[in-house]
């Protein structure tokens, strides 16, 4: 028991989830479902279901799935909100850990092709360092502890206290930071700037977004997530490019074929220019190259797995409307240029390409 506790929230939701299966079967006249036939009920494929179950695995089950399966296998009615905890742990825990470069909690590499050292600022990856650690860069000649700070502004050379200020010179600055801060405020409730779109606190447009488009270029290294999404775009415009992560001269001819089309900069790179024009609204209902780029990205976020079947299931909305909720953007369910620039950029380091796409390059019940 001490050993269970002592595991990471990810793990210990696995063994709850796996231990309510193999027990399903226990009670008199009971049959435990085969995965196979678990997963249909859920909506899900049973390779996702296997990982959920396994507390070696760093994909964790999201909510929606743990109380389905909670449900299915009528698991003890106590249990139910200890694995809603663990749970909502996993996800945070997996939001927290996500350093650019290296290996994170989880076990994931990081992300082949990227430039050694720290990461460039305005980068995918410094941006997710950032965001993962709420850190900011340090400025050179800064003071580098709290105290020393404190210290230098108290205290002059030789140790002794500074005198106090006059009086007139303290309300000059009183006014100077009122005047301040009503500029700041007043850039905050504008008209256009700040106002939460589709009444979504915090939400943003693209042109207000924290974010950059990621670049992507012509490597030799697999590339992951970012440039099979990329492929599925390309061959949703009629290419035929296979989907395995790697940009190379398929590739690259493609994305300059594509920007003489759009009159872009034909200089086979995927940027701030390029991705805009490749990116296109998709919700409910929607098949095709364009939903397996969307699937590819969600799936890759650390809020659990998503299917990558091509078509847009009412559980990849839910799927994007989690995400989008968690990422103060507009929830709802499709996934407009907003979403895709979110996703581009919250991708995580991944540990290698799925089976299907290292043996096909597209999963079997995609259609084009």
């Amino acid at each position: 028991m001490r050993e269970q506790e002592d595991r990471a929230p990810g793990a210990r939701l696995a063994l709850s989830l796996r231990r309510w299966w193999e027990e399903a079967g226990s009670a008199p006249g009971g049959a435990r479902p085969t995965q196979q036939a678990l997963a249909a009920r859920l909506g899900i494929d049973q390779t996702t279901l296997s990982r959920y179950l396994n507390p070696k695995h760093p994909l964790n089950a999201p909510l929606r799935v743990v109380e389905a399966l909670h449900a299915q296998l009528r698991a003890p009615a106590a249990e139910l909100e200890p694995a809603r905890a663990l749970c909502r742990a996993a996800l945070e825990e997996s939001g927290r850990q996500r350093p650019a470069g290296g290996r994170t909690a989880t076990g994931l590499v990081a992300q082949p092709g990227a430039v050694p050292g720290t990461p460039t600022a305005g980068t995918p990856a410094a941006l997710g360092a950032e965001a993962s650690t709420g850190a900011a860069p340090a400025t050179a000649g800064a003071p580098t502890d709290d105290g020393d700070a404190v210290r230098a502004g108290r205290y002059g050379a030789g140790g002794r206290s500074r005198s106090r200020r006059p009086l007139p010179a303290l309300l000059a600055s009183a006014v100077v930071l009122s005047f301040a801060a009503g500029i700041v405020v007043h850039a905050l409730v504008a008209p256009g700037r700040g106002v939460p779109a589709d009444g979504v606190p915090g939400a943003f447009r693209v042109s207000e977004s924290p974010y950059e488009w990621p670049l992507l270029r012509m490597k030799k290294e697999d590339q992951y997530t970012r440039a099979r999404a990329l492929q599925h775009l390309l061959n949703a415009y009629g290419y035929k490019v296979r989907t395995d992560g790697f940009f190379g001269e398929e590739t690259r001819d493609a994305v300059m074929d594509f920007q003489r089309k759009h009159h872009l900069v034909s200089d086979g790179k995927v940027g701030r220019d390029t991705w805009p024009e490749l990116v296109r609204t998709v919700g409910p209902g929607a098949s095709g190259h364009m939903v397996l780029a969307v699937q590819e990205l969600l799936d890759n976020v650390g809020q659990g797995g998503t299917v990558v079947s091509g078509q847009y299931t009412a559980v990849t909305a839910d799927d994007l409307r989690f995400f989008q909720r968690t990422h103060h953007l507009p929830v709802t369910g499709r996934a407009d240029p907003d979403t895709w620039l979110a996703l581009l950029v919250r991708q995580r380091p991944p540990a290698g390409a799925p089976a299907y796409q290292r043996s096909t390059g597209m999963p079997p019940s995609a259609s084009a």
